[in-house]
């Protein structure tokens, strides 16, 4: 430990003291850490370079690379898994004139699950988006005896993988276009598959792989 006095004497005495304290303390530095390792002590390295800063996924998209301020046709949103939620993105779906009330809200829905079922943008994939819909999917619109806000797929609901089961109800219940009610939808597979009520619950939000989307029994009239 004499070495460490013998340094702090030295900066006490001789010309330009005054302007040496700094350039001191940096040689003092080494000397510390020499002497503490000899009296048993480890010294604490502190990193200057902490290297580049891990990659988040930020689930959000410049509003240039919004599908539906580029393509004409309806606004929409549909909800795809980024960060392992569901989050809403834009698109724009085309549909023909002309149809009836009944006809257009089909083909809306049938629009919904294509863009669902499609590859997510490049764009999109780099700022983590996924989504799990399978391809080839269909919709319909409600048998003779069932509500007329009625869907049926053409794979029964609970054949579908949760995070898929949550992506179309979100997507359904939150879209005006299919006339959802109170964020719910009516949802069924083919004619002799019972209906049954869901909803589009922040639980289903936030933990679509996990959280039971706790289908009610829907009855025909």
């Amino acid at each position: 430990m004499r070495a460490v006095k013998a340094v702090r004497t030295t900066r006490r005495h001789g010309a330009g003291a005054g302007r040496r304290p700094r350039r001191a303390g940096l040689l003092l530095l080494p000397l510390l850490a020499t002497v503490l390792a000899g009296c048993g002590i480890r010294a604490t390295q502190v990193p200057t370079d902490f290297g580049p800063a891990p990659s988040r996924l930020p689930c959000s998209l410049p509003a240039a690379e919004s599908t539906a301020s580029v393509d004409p046709g309806i606004p929409v949103q549909v909800f795809l898994v980024c960060a392992e939620q569901l989050v809403a993105v834009d698109r724009s779906v085309r549909i023909s004139g002309g149809a009836a009330e009944a006809e257009r809200r089909v083909a809306v829905a049938q629009s919904l699950l294509d863009e669902l079922s499609a590859k997510p943008t490049s764009p999109e994939t780099t700022a983590g988006y996924s989504t799990g819909v399978r391809e080839g999917l269909r919709v319909v619109g409600p048998d003779a005896r069932d509500p007329e806000n009625t869907f049926r797929l053409s794979v029964p609901p609970k054949r579908l993988g949760p995070a898929e089961l949550a992506q179309i109800i979100c997507t359904f219940a939150d879209s005006e276009a299919t006339a959802a009610d109170n964020g719910t939808i009516i949802l069924g597979g083919p004619a002799a598959t019972p209906l049954n009520r869901y909803t589009c619950t922040t639980g289903l939000r936030t933990h679509p792989a996990s959280q039971d989307p706790e289908p009610k029994a829907v009855g025909k009239s």
